[in-house]
């Protein structure tokens, strides 16, 4: 019998990267690897890298550069690049970093085992040569699904597998293989993108918007709850434009209450939505359907009309702030989260005080703020009237320290409310520090982005409960949450 090969898989950037590599873990175990979790212990380290900026590329090389240190000192014998940035890259990132055994793009990933045997095996396997994946598809959406089947889409492996391809769990599970066992995990509704923001460089090598069908995001939802997941997050590019390739731009709305009637799901949330894009329907559903979450990712970027004009996007302080009243009109609990950038192209002091201004109005859950740079093959690094780098750093370190002092007003003001809270750590360390403390996030809280909820008693409560806690108290963005009596058992046990 020889010998098994082993493979680990490293994620950097978004939750659709970990989507992407939990279907290259389940391509990789049906065809015999063995997944282990430390890279020192794998003959192949995969590192999924994220190519959206600066920081988040050099966070990509520094982990390749250390996957590349394990060589020779334990079994690992390559490391491999996937992801966005060696999509984005390819020949390039090889040439600059021979540290890399293999540069491989999205049209690899439905080979990926025999890519990764070849380059373990010695073999060479070429750097693809990038390419803008925009032209790929139709430019009409309605014409896309029946042309998507021949274009690498990361993310949307099938649900019913043939025979003998098929994950353990048998033929109904999907092309995916759970690298952790938290209660939440991610679904990708859709890929690619087909705004022209024009900082943006997601969309050529992500390429143009193409939906998934319902029944797949249904089955995937099932095959999770059957996991042990009791939260799901719809992630994309742009989740309002779900459906429009096939057929039905609310089709949104016809799908979420499906999905939470799930049994098993305990929640669902939906991310990545744009405000230019959100319809009166969506946010009644967003705001009254049992299990979803009232939470509104938002991508505003900025509020001064003259910069989103410049960054090809729409609406204004006052826009904005109309629909976070109507949000909160129909769900005043609604969490609302969004990333701002500053210091682009143009902006004047005027429309960073406009910036401003839509800040203290928002009262946002969770705010990024980001500084501006340039971002090769888009429309923005061609710009006049660039900033320079240290009024950017000014400008980003004023509106982040006005962000975390009202994201902590925020917080503040949620003291005395009661929420539905996850429970996601009990017994280990949290990000303060305080062992055996038990930590979860209430419905306006997204995993990893938005802080969390910290229990003033660990008592009774376990991984994967939904618990009714009353918020006593704030820790900066977290708050301090008491478990109220008889609310630490699940709803499915609730209801027998």
């Amino acid at each position: 019998m020889p010998e098994r090969r082993t493979v680990a898989l490293v994620t950097l950037g978004c939750a659709r990267n970990e989507v992407d590599s939990e279907e290259l873990a389940g391509r990789l175990e049906a065809d015999g690897w063995h997944l282990v979790e430390d890279a020192e212990e794998a003959d192949v380290a995969v590192v999924n890298t994220c190519g959206f900026v600066e920081a988040a590329k050099k966070d990509s090389v520094d982990a390749l550069l250390e996957a590349n240190d394990l060589k020779g000192h334990g079994r690992t014998q390559a490391v491999v690049a996937v992801g966005c940035m060696a999509e984005r890259y390819g020949k390039e990132l090889a040439e600059a970093l021979p540290e890399a055994d293999g540069v491989l793009g999205f049209d690899d990933y439905a080979d990926i085992s025999d890519r990764l045997q070849t380059i373990l095996n010695g073999g060479i396997h070429a750097a693809h040569t990038p390419r803008d994946r925009r032209k790929l598809l139709p430019i009409s959406p309605a014409e896309r699904q029946s042309a998507g089947a021949e274009v690498a889409l990361p993310g949307h492996g099938p649900v019913d597998l043939p025979e003998g391809l098929a994950p353990e769990s048998g033929p109904r599970a999907p092309l995916r293989r759970r690298l952790d066992g938290s209660p939440v995990a991610s679904v990708k509704l859709a890929s690619g993108c087909d705004r022209r923001c024009s900082f943006c460089a997601i969309p050529s090598f992500r390429g143009s918007f193409i939906s998934r069908r319902p029944s797949d995001v249904l089955g995937e939802t099932r095959w999770l709850a059957e996991q042990g997941v009791k939260e799901i997050m719809l992630v994309s590019e742009n989740n309002t434009s779900y459906g429009k390739d096939l057929g039905d731009i609310r089709l949104l709305e016809t799908l979420l209450p499906e999905l939470a009637a799930v049994d098993g799901i305990e929640r669902v949330r939906v991310s990545y939505l744009q405000p230019a894009e959100m319809r009166p329907g969506l946010i009644d559903v967003l705001t009254s359907t049992p299990k979803i979450a009232p939470y509104f990712d938002l991508s505003f970027q900025h509020s001064a009309p003259g910069v989103l004009r410049a960054m090809r996007r729409f609406g204004s302080t006052d826009q904005f702030l109309e629909l976070l009243d109507t949000i909160r009109s129909k769900a005043p609990q609604a969490g609302v989260r969004s990333n701002f950038i500053v210091g682009f192209p143009g902006e004047s002091a005027d429309d960073l005080a406009e910036l401003e201004r839509f800040l203290n109005g928002a009262r946002l859950d969770a705010i990024g703020v980001f500084g501006y740079s340039d971002e090769e093959g888009t429309e923005a690094a061609t710009y006049e009237n660039k900033l320079d780098e240290d009024v950017v750093a000014e400008r980003l370190a004023r509106v982040s320290r006005l962000a975390e002092e009202l994201v902590s007003q925020r917080a503040e003001e949620r003291v005395g409310e009661t929420l539905q809270v996850l429970v996601e750590s009990v017994g280990s360390a949290g990000s303060g520090g305080e062992e055996d403390a038990a930590y979860g996030r209430g419905a306006h809280q997204a995993p990893e982005t938005d802080g969390q909820v910290l229990f003033t008693s660990s008592e009774g409560l376990t991984v994967g409960r939904m618990v009714e806690a009353k918020v006593v108290g704030t820790e900066g963005v977290d708050l301090v949450a008491e478990p109220l009596p008889g609310s630490t058992v699940c709803t499915e046990e609730a209801a027998r």
